[in-house]
This record gives C-alpha cells, sequence and structure tokens, in this order.
C-alpha cells in the first residue's frame, strides 16, 4: 500500500500566504530564540534561517498551527547546533531590558524576574517560554524540542520549582 503522491504545490504555501504566515510568526519565533540563547543578534540569524530551511522542506504543511510548530522545531534544531559548534561561546546576559513589559506595568516584577530567569538553564528557559509565552502543550512542546512527551510534564515542573525557588531566595513572595 502506498501513500499518494501528494505534489509540491499542495504541500508548500503561496506567496501571499507565507507573508502572512511571517508575519505572525516571526516575531514570536525571535522572541523565543532571543530569550533562549541570550544573544538577538543570534536570533536575528536564526529566524531567517529557519525560514528558509522551512520553505525548502518537502514536508507538507497540515495547516498553519503545524506550520508554526514546524519552524519552531527547527529553529530549536539549529539553536542546539549552535551550542554543539566548537567555536560557541556560552550564553551571554540578555540586553538590559530584554523582559520590557511594553505596557509599562510591572516594573518591580521584572526587576526581581528578569535576573532569576538568566539563571535558569537554557532548556528551563525553553520550556517556560514555550508553555508560557506561546501556550504550547506538553505533546507540543516535546515535538518542538524533540523529546519525548511524557517528560515534558516534568521538566516543565522542575523548570517552574526552581525559578519558584529562585524568587523565593531572592524575597519574592
Amino acid at each position: 500500500l502506498q501513500r499518494p503522491h501528494r505534489p509540491a504545490a499542495e504541500s508548500r504555501m503561496d506567496r501571499d500566504s507565507f507573508a502572512g504566515f511571517y508575519e505572525r510568526t516571526a516575531r514570536p519565533l525571535w522572541a523565543y530564540l532571543a530569550w533562549v540563547s541570550g544573544d538577538p543578534a543570534l536570533a536575528d540569524d536564526l529566524v531567517q534561517e529557519s525560514f528558509v530551511r522551512m520553505l525548502g522542506a518537502a514536508t507538507p504543511m497540515d495547516g498553519e498551527v503545524h506550520a508554526k510548530r514546524y519552524v519552531f522545531r527547527i529553529a530549536t534544531n539549529l539553536l542546539k547546533d549552535y551550542w554543539r559548534r566548537p567555536k560557541a561561546s556560552s550564553i551571554e546576559d540578555l540586553p538590559e531590558g530584554a523582559f520590557a513589559n511594553e505596557s509599562g506595568n510591572g516594573a518591580e516584577a521584572q526587576m526581581m524576574l528578569e535576573p532569576r530567569l538568566l539563571q535558569l538553564r537554557p532548556r528551563e528557559r525553553q520550556l517556560l517560554w514555550l508553555a508560557h509565552a506561546e501556550g504550547y502543550s506538553h505533546k507540543e512542546i516535546a515535538e518542538i524540542m524533540g523529546l519525548r512527551s511524557p517528560s515534558i510534564r516534568l521538566m516543565l515542573f522542575r523548570a517552574r520549582h526552581r525559578l519558584a525557588e529562585m524568587l523565593k531566595d531572592g524575597g519574592a513572595r
């Protein structure tokens, strides 16, 4: 039994669809990469490379939700590859105000939270971002990060717990 061949035209977005998808997805993808890597310039490069690779992939896109998870997965893998390179430096601190709230509210909370977030390991930051900023389910996070779905719940619990302990030790309630 063979799967029916899907022509390339069906598996790819047309120019207008892609432009809209890019507009809706590039900023959240950049924020994720900048937050996890601590390097906005690297995030710029990885966002572009992720979209180029997505466009060149022969993988059929079954809707925008699937395409978004797919481009996040590509970006995550590119970031892992970057970290594995021999000359890759350790993660640098994010620039001042990287977690700035556009409305200006919560400056005190930001001042307390930002240094603690930077102390988390990159994987913990990835998990927290994908779960809370992007709203992905455990299954979707597993797909993006290339991990098994059952392990995500425990890893996310540990990341939340570690952040809570850091905040508690820092005098936060």
